[in-house]
């Protein structure tokens, strides 16, 4: 046996671990490095198969006790490196974006550590102000059949602080499972103490510098909610055709894709040729806010309308009303839609309100706070607004203004939450003022010192922090951060708003406001949105407003979707910068929007909704349909959504989720480009990962079987450098060289799908298909290579799971308790190009024959003889310096090898031949048992036909790119060159299969 010792410590090109990595890998893989005997290191010591609920649980049991050990990982002093985990909603279970956004942190974390980094990973559940109400209040209507009116607030807060205890640990628990190495013991929730004072403090901050505000603005309104809600919360429903809508509150389906058309009449206007009142016709899609019109407006240069501009003042008729409205012009008006004239509603309309507030126009508000109209308008008053549409066009029509009523494309805004047709209502809300705070956001990425990857989403910051509104803070909820804001009145009826952190502070302000002690206060009832909440997270979970926060200040990433750069991050940054004068984050990783395999986003409609926990596991299709009976049952979805998602269930998943485990779910998310707008998961591909992890668990166990019956103790080997190496070793230590190098810099630069599919290729191409293959003769013949070949295993097995272990933690620390962690090798020297190509072209030519074997199902009992027609000398030198490892790779019975001329022996002999590249042509003769049909020779045929047709269309293409002016302009040297060499490699390989065929 060789003495396998080592003395170099580079792991990779330029790349450097600390020393003695395994010393700072335990705490994050929980290996095990005890010396192991000979019986212990027993291929019985590992289950015959990957049985993933196995291995997890060994796993938790390892971290139970590694708990009681000294940590010792502090000792390479690399700094700290600071994540915060994006809360999870507490309005359920995790989806696969959490498990996404998790894992792909997890990863970050674990290979900072391996590096030496001390991580501070923080994780936390955000409160989720209306989406946690709404599914709360679903659940006691269906429980107890009351409303949270009905149960008044301190009661249904109750409620909702007992669901967030069961979700909220039921989150915990499933990113535990995932194997997120979080800092447990800085767990928060966006409504404990320490950050309930944070919100607080900010809000008095920010309202006694004059940045929060409140007045009486145009918000977006669920009727259903009776509440303010944010722009992330509403989405839009596009309309093609007239159709109807199911709407909270209504019994029957409302219509929507329609557009009326109705007359204003000019007043004190001459009568037109027929006789009829001149007149103006408008066009609205929405013909319940007419009773709130303060004006109809055209653009000044619409021919239709010009003939007005020279009136100084013309007036129309409100249908509905005693007093007129003045017809106005705006060059916002759009020409194109329907007449060219709208009704300016500004009390309901966003355009509405914007082009009345240029031409100091007052609102005339129509909905109370439920969507029914208002007592002023008699008529109607207390119906609900699409009731009231219907009656007020049929009262246009009696009235002789209905002009038509058509088909109408069209954008229909609706409540994410409640479903419900967003209203549009001014109402008296909490603002903060986000220009100044917006410029600074921006000023940290145009001067460089943030950087946003991918970086399209620069665009995209700058758009929507150019374009910052005022930011309406306040929603009419109870669950929430109460508005830290009161009421102050005195005797003489004289009042102010103050902010404060408690009432005996707020008293204290009020005083020195209105100059008297004598004074009643009143707590605004609304909370904060809570996106103004998570804004604060980075410095109030390090502790902020205590000045030791920046102990644990700023984060050295912030990694979260796509989706809400504007709703959080950018929110984050703009807070950040303005209470604490540091930024909170200097890089920003965004990643997609996970959906189906179809690409479909994943929703209950679609029934395409699957946990985490249901892929790692397993479930049937009864199982699947089980779990959405009990959201039908608890009220969190509705009965036509139950019939819908377990529709969609019965067809995505009929023979229910096969159980893949937690590292093949978090190989799969990760084998995606994080980086890309959607990333569609498939299932099945996550159980195909589940068995490449098997494959990888087999070649261990191969490794420790072949050490037994050799005699050798794996936790003895320290090198690789004394060791006579073949070429196939260095080959595959040179492919595991390539392979860490390529998974290093994807950690640097995040593109851990490259890093994924470079492990995958390794391991499986590599390592199982190719080079173990080649050693199980020698092994079983316990040659002397054999003791190279095990210890050539080991390192490759040992390196290439290291590398795997952030992306799956579980089976790495399972197999890497059985090899050894310090098997020092200088990977850079084994990095050998020429080899490289050598040996790849033999490894294609394998798969070309065994394709040909199967195609043509060839077995091991056709006897398959293998022979090979090198194309020149220095092809047949290659060839026969592989000769065993090819016989081997193809499981033929043998091998022979000649140059390809007219003399050649062997080619009248063959039954099936093809070509494997420039290198050779080969055939494969079979006994007697084998039936030779003329129909299996005629596809062989075909087969090289069409092999010979691609062949020719490839040379066609690189002989028109070389012959390419600009190529030959601009293409370098090493280029020309390797497209000539290839011109003449396909040329070799054409004139061999045609010689073949002759």
């Amino acid at each position: 046996m060789q003495k396998v010792k080592v003395f170099s410590r580079k792991l990779l090109k330029h790349k450097y671990l600390c020393h003695r990595i395994h010393q700072y890998a335990i705490p994050a893989l929980h290996y095990t490095t005890a010396s192991k005997t000979d019986a212990d290191l027993s291929p019985m010591s590992l289950a015959p198969g990957y049985q993933p609920q196995q291995v997890e649980q060994a796993y938790w049991e390892r971290e139970k006790k590694q708990k009681n050990l000294p940590n010792d990982g502090a000792r390479c002093k690399r700094g700290s490196f600071r994540m915060l985990l994006p809360p999870p909603n507490v309005t359920g279970s995790l989806h696969l974006g959490h498990a996404l956004n998790a894992t792909i942190q997890d990863v970050i974390a674990r290979q900072h550590r391996q590096l030496g980094y001390q991580v501070e990973w923080v994780p936390g559940t955000d409160h989720a102000g209306i989406a946690t109400q709404v599914v709360v209040e679903r659940t006691l209507a269906t429980a107890k059949g009351k409303t949270r009116q009905e149960l008044g607030r301190n009661a249904f807060l109750n409620e909702v602080w007992k669901w967030k205890e069961e979700k909220g640990a039921g989150i915990s628990e499933d990113l535990r499972k995932l194997g997120c190495s979080l800092d447990w013991q800085r767990q928060y929730f966006t409504m404990d103490q320490n950050h309930a004072n944070a919100v607080n403090v900010a809000f008095e901050k920010l309202f006694d510098e004059h940045l929060i505000e409140r007045r009486n603005s145009l918000v977006n309104w669920s009727c259903a909610l009776l509440s303010a809600i944010s722009d992330i919360e509403v989405e839009s429903l596009d309309i093609k055709e007239p159709m109807e809508i199911a709407v909270p509150g209504y019994t029957q389906n409302v219509l929507f894709g329609r557009i009326f058309d109705f007359a204003y009449r000019i007043v004190d206007s001459e009568p037109q040729a027929d006789g009829t009142p001149e007149e103006i016709v408008v066009s609205t899609t929405r013909p319940e806010t007419i009773l709130g019109d303060v004006a109809v407006a055209v653009h000044p240069q619409d021919p239709r309308y010009i003939k007005y501009r020279n009136k100084p003042d013309v007036k129309l008729q409100h249908p509905f009303r005693e007093d007129t409205i003045p017809l106005i012009f705006d060059l916002a008006v759009d020409k194109e839609f329907g007449t060219g004239a709208v009704k300016i509603t500004p009390a309901h309309d966003k355009f509405d309100f914007e082009l009345a507030s240029r031409h100091k126009l007052d609102p005339i508000q129509v909905f109370n706070s439920s969507g029914h109209i208002l007592d002023t308008y008699t008529e109607f008053k207390g119906k609900p607004r699409f009731e009231a549409r219907d009656l007020i066009v049929d009262r246009l029509d009696a009235l002789e203004l209905l002009r038509s009523v058509r088909s109408h494309s069209m954008q229909l805004p609706f409540c994410s939450r409640s479903k419900d047709v967003v209203e549009y209502m001014i109402v008296p809300q909490w603002f903060l003022k986000c220009k100044d705070m917006a410029e600074a956001a921006l000023s940290e990425l145009h001067s460089g010192r943030l950087q946003i990857m991918p970086p399209n989403f620069e665009l995209d910051w700058d758009r929507w922090l150019q374009n910052s509104r005022d930011w309406c803070i306040s929603r009419q909820l109870w669950w929430g951060h109460q508005v830290p804001a009161y009421e102050a009145r005195d005797a003489n009826g004289n009042s102010c708003w103050v902010a404060a952190i408690n009432e005996q502070r707020a008293r204290e302000k009020a005083n020195v406001r209105l100059g008297t002690t004598d004074l009643t206060l009143t707590r605004d009832p609304d909370v904060l949105d809570t996106w103004f909440s998570s804004s604060l997270l980075p410095f109030s979970v390090a502790g902020w407003p205590q000045e030791n926060f920046r102990d644990k200040y700023p984060l050295d990433l912030m990694q979260t979707g796509h989706d809400i750069l504007f709703f959080w991050v950018a929110r984050m940054m703009m807070m950040g910068l303005k209470l604490t004068g540091e930024a909170p984050f200097q890089r920003i990783l965004l990643n997609g929007i996970v959906c189906d395999a179809q690409g479909r986003k994943m929703s209950k409609s679609l029934g395409n909704v699957v946990t985490p926990q249901q892929v790692v596991q397993g479930a049937s299709l009864e199982s699947l349909k089980g779990e959405l009976q009990k959201s039908r049952n608890a009220g969190i979805i509705k009965e036509d959504e139950l019939i819908t998602s377990s529709a969609g269930m019965s067809k995505m998943f009929p023979q229910g989720i096969q159980e893949c485990g937690t590292d093949a779910l978090r190989f799969t998310l990760l084998s995606h480009n994080i980086k890309h707008h959607f990333i569609n998961f498939d299932v099945s591909t996550c159980h195909t990962n589940k068995l490449f992890l098997n494959k990888i668990w087999q070649a261990t166990r191969f490794t420790l079987a072949a050490a037994k019956s050799l005699g050798i103790a794996l936790q003895e080997i320290e090198t690789m450098n004394s060791a006579t190496l073949s070429m196939w070793d260095r080959w595959i230590i040179g492919r595991l060289a390539e392979t860490l190098t390529i998974c290093s810099d994807c950690y640097n630069n995040y593109n851990f799908h490259m890093a994924t599919a470079a492990l995958k290729h390794f391991f499986y191409q590599n390592l199982c298909d190719v080079y173990i293959e080649t050693t199980k003769h020698a092994i079983k013949n316990k040659t002397a290579s054999a003791y190279v070949n095990v210890a050539t295993l080991t390192t490759c097995l040992s390196w290439g799971l290291q590398a795997m272990a952030p992306f799956t933690p579980f089976v790495a620390s399972e197999l890497l308790q059985h090899l050894p962690l310090n098997v020092e090798v200088k990977l850079s020297h084994y990095q050998d190009s020429k080899l490289e190509a050598e040996v790849s072209d033999i490894v294609q030519l394998c798969q070309n024959v065994r394709q040909v074997k199967s195609r043509n199902q060839i077995s091991k009992k056709h006897d398959p003889k293998l022979y090979l027609f090198a194309q020149n000398t220095e092809a047949e030198g290659i060839l026969r310096r592989h000769l065993p490892q090819v016989q081997i790779l193809t499981r033929c019975t043998g091998v022979e090898l000649e140059l390809l001329n007219e003399d050649s022996k062997f080619s009248k002999k063959i039954n099936f031949f093809s070509t494997a590249g420039a290198l050779c042509s080969f055939g494969i003769t079979m006994n007697n048992e084998f039936d030779a049909s003329q129909e299996k020779q005629e596809l062989m045929l075909l087969a090289n036909n069409k092999k010979l047709k691609k062949l020719v269309t490839e040379l066609r293409n690189y002989r028109m790119r070389v012959d390419n002016e600009a190529f030959q302009l601009m293409a370098d040297k090493e280029t020309q060159t390797h497209f000539q060499n290839k011109i003449k490699e396909l040329e070799a390989e054409i004139e061999n299969l045609k010689h073949l065929a002759a």
